[in-house]
């Protein structure tokens, strides 16, 4: 009975640096999650109302027109679902 008491110290000494080595690990990992800056947000590309070059844009809603005067919409349709605006027509290039 002596040996089972010797041969299982070793192996309880094993077993508590293995669960200390997992608390210690996730301790570091939560730590250094909150230590460490969020990334950026994603930023959209750029936008064809925002670019000078793109004259005339339509998210399949409104077409949009830029000119001397300005920028000038139409006016959607009934029930239009409207998609990601594309550049129809540029200037310049």
């Amino acid at each position: 009975m002596a040996d089972n008491v010797t041969a299982d110290a070793p192996t309880r000494s094993h077993d508590r640096r293995v669960a200390w080595s997992v608390v210690a690990l996730v301790a570091v990992t939560v730590a250094v999650g909150a230590l460490v800056p969020a990334p950026a947000p994603h930023r959209a590309a750029a936008t064809p109302d925002s670019d000078p070059a793109c004259a005339e844009w339509s998210d399949g809603c409104h077409v949009c027109q830029r000119d001397a005067g300005g920028v000038a919409c139409s006016l959607p349709g009934i029930a239009c679902v409207p998609k990601e605006p594309s550049c129809l027509r540029r200037v310049g290039g």
